[in-house]
């Protein structure tokens, strides 16, 4: 079994972040999962949710992504978002304003974005 996997998180207009992991977790339509190496072959589809990788040096990745999906086979992992921000990249004030916007609008979509950049700023 290896030791780490090959991520590659792209977002429809840009790659986001490529690397070696020990371990990644996402969210899916059947709930949260975790993959690392040596798990099986997979083909799901992606809730808006932060995305957190552990990298191989033990650093911490999280991005805020919203709908896609998640393959991963050969100890490679592809997360291929509508949108995909790292949680560094993220404004949190334009966050905030974007949320109360959001909900004084009655517009669940994007006060769900919104709580996404939010959460994964705060887990960063």
């Amino acid at each position: 079994m290896a030791a780490e996997l090959h991520v590659e998180l792209v977002a429809a207009d840009r790659s986001v972040w490529s690397g070696e992991a020990t371990l990644v977790v996402a969210r899916t339509t059947s709930g949260d999962i975790g993959v690392m190496p040596g798990h099986q072959p997979l083909l799901g589809v992606l809730e808006s949710g932060p995305v957190t990788i552990r990298t191989s040096d033990g650093a911490t990745v999280i991005a805020a992504v919203h709908g896609g999906f998640i393959s991963f086979a050969d100890d490679k992992l592809s997360l291929l978002a509508e949108i995909a921000e790292l949680a560094d990249e993220i404004d949190v004030r334009r966050a905030e304003r974007a949320l109360e916007r959001a909900k004084s609008d009655t517009d669940a979509a994007s006060e769900r974005r919104a709580e996404v950049r939010l959460r994964a700023v705060s887990a960063h």
